[in-house]
């Protein structure tokens, strides 16, 4: 890199816009959605798809609720062409679906692209021709008089041809390709160039697509460059402002909700972002955005794992694990404070609901409730060698029912974590749950329970139990007021050291008749010290007892 950056690269100009007013804006409302995975997303793809790849795509479009979806440049292949037929032939487009194309401002290229529309109900013809200073200079050679002729051209061509496509609705979307890069009085004046030549209407608008084609400034500018645009362009109530941001700079998607703050009224994008160079917009992001401050978007994400399913299959790309809402990670905290927090969140939440009550979705870390995106809260907290305490308790609970006292969950959150930190990886809620076995339900030395009986009368219970001792069995006896305190009594005088017990709880591991119960006990030694034991049996009284040995043999 260069010590001097300011010697090779200079900022980008500013737009003089004193008064600008999106910064005060607030959306409440979704933008129309184009999706380009067919066409911008298909040409970024190294190995780009093939028909039957692109009509799965194409479904699963639909099925999110795309109204507009660029399907591709028809007159760029066979295969594009082929796949625009299949569409149309196959009667595989809904009839409240406008398919769009892409052409550039080329005789022979927009003659093949009306071929290939013959049929279509609805559709978009895409027409763009690139604008910027550096595009004019080394691309065309050409002035800015002869760009603009060069619109206005294929704007008639277009309209020449319509008759061509009698039962079609044929609207036209105009790009100023590079408009981020392009001066915006020349990109206002281009557009209204082809504006001169459609005379569209505010009841058969015009779609000026104005694309951070490639990001050259910081997302606030080019918000200044739409709001400065919609404040001069003529006839405003016959266009459709829409933009098409990348991710150059990794602001796309700051980019587009900014502009749709400053005008814009559609957005064009591709799941995931998949796109040229860093990508394009993703339009997942925004959507969800929208939806978790209470904006219906207007597509659906309700399944997003299977959607992302079909777009790593079909485009062979896959999603980070840190993508925004879809990646497999994003709902999963590792960091012990988070899950401590997330799991408070969830309990406080389901008791919420429990209750009636309609209360604003606000739990720490989770900006929305992964369960409407199809994921399952079992997703949402994974242990490893960073995880505290909360983390720990949340995947025994919610995997196997396992509720450990808060004492509890201090003492046993570092033995797993010394335990994973000694594996070095992340583990599975099965071996947590093997971990809190070993340590306390399966600890059967130096004491281990055979026998345990106990008999009742006037309120006192005296029990009898065999016990194996270091290998040595040995039968034990002794009173109390319950089974539990009738066995430490009995433990003690059997040659264990003086301990009480200082917590008890117990709850059901399943249900019906056969299932399983699992006691909590904490034991207090003479010396001050406390120790935690677990016991898992058919009978709670058992499960409690065993509870008990527990713990004496973690003194």
């Amino acid at each position: 890199m260069l010590k001097n950056a300011s010697s090779k690269y200079r900022p980008f100009p500013p737009v003089r816009l004193p008064d600008h007013q999106w910064p005060n804006r607030v959306l409440t409302a979704p933008p129309i959605w184009c999706s380009v995975d067919l066409r911008d997303g298909n040409q970024a793809l190294a190995v780009p798809m093939n028909v039957s790849q692109k009509l799965e795509l194409f479904d699963a479009l639909v099925k999110c609720g795309f109204k507009e979806i660029e399907v591709g440049f028809p007159a760029a292949s066979n295969t594009e062409f082929a796949f625009m037929r299949r569409l149309i032939e196959d009667n595989r487009i809904p009839d409240d679906v406008t398919i769009q194309v892409l052409v550039q401002a080329r005789e022979d290229l927009i003659e093949r692209t009306v071929e290939s529309l013959v049929g279509a109900k609805n559709a978009i013809i895409h027409l763009y021709n690139s604008t910027s200073p550096a595009q004019r200079r080394i691309v065309f050679g050409l002035g800015k008089d002869e760009i603009v002729q060069m619109a206005r051209r294929g704007a008639q061509w277009i309209k020449d041809r319509i008759p061509r496509l009698p039962g079609t609705r044929v609207r036209l979307e105009y790009s100023p390709e590079s408009f981020s890069a392009t001066e915006v009085e020349f990109a206002l004046e281009i557009c209204t160039a082809v504006m001169d030549v459609w005379q569209p209407t505010p009841a058969d608008r015009i779609i000026l697509n104005l694309p951070d084609t490639v990001e050259v400034a910081m997302p606030n500018v080019y918000a200044d460059q739409i709001e400065w645009f919609v404040h001069n362009l003529p006839r405003r109530d016959s266009a459709i402002i829409s933009v098409h941001t990348h991710n150059d700079r990794g602001t796309g998607v700051a980019a587009t909700e900014l502009a749709m703050l400053a005008g814009a009224e559609r957005v064009e994008g591709t799941l995931f972002g998949n796109g040229e160079r860093t990508g394009n917009l993703d339009v997942v992001i925004v959507a969800l955005n929208l939806y978790m401050h209470g904006i219906d978007p207007g597509l659906e994400f309700g399944d997003v794992n299977a959607l992302r399913e079909v777009y790593e299959r079909c485009t062979g790309m896959t999603v980070p694990a840190r993508q925004p809402y879809a990646g497999e990670l994003v709902f999963t905290a590792f960091s012990g404070s988070h899950q401590d927090a997330i799991r408070k969140g969830l309990r406080a939440w389901e008791i919420s609901r429990e209750k009636g009550e309609t209360t604003p979705w606000d739990i720490p870390y989770l900006t929305l409730d992964p369960g409407d995106l199809g994921r399952e809260y079992r997703e949402v907290i994974r242990v490893n060698s960073q995880s505290g305490k909360g983390g720990v308790a949340y995947l025994l609970e919610s995997e196997f029912g396992i509720e450990l006292p808060k004492d509890m969950q201090r003492e046993f959150g570092p033995i797993a974590n010394d335990e994973v930190d000694r594996l070095g990886r992340e583990v599975r809620a099965t071996e947590l749950k093997a971990m809190f076995w070993r340590e306390y339900v399966e600890r059967d030395t130096p004491w281990h329970l055979d026998q345990f009986a106990t008999e009742g009368n006037n309120g006192v219970v005296s029990c009898r139990a065999t016990v194996t001792r270091e290998g040595k069995p040995a039968a034990i006896a002794g009173q109390g007021n319950g089974p539990i305190a009738a066995f430490v009594h009995a433990l003690v005088a059997g040659g264990a050291p003086k301990f009480e017990v200082s917590h008890y709880s117990e709850h059901s591991l399943g249900s019906g008749e056969g299932a399983a119960a699992i006691a909590y006990i904490q034991i207090r030694l003479a010396d001050g010290r406390t120790r935690w034991g677990a016991g898992v049996d058919t009978s709670i009284e058992l499960a409690s007892i065993k509870a008990v040995v527990s713990a004496l043999n973690r003194g």
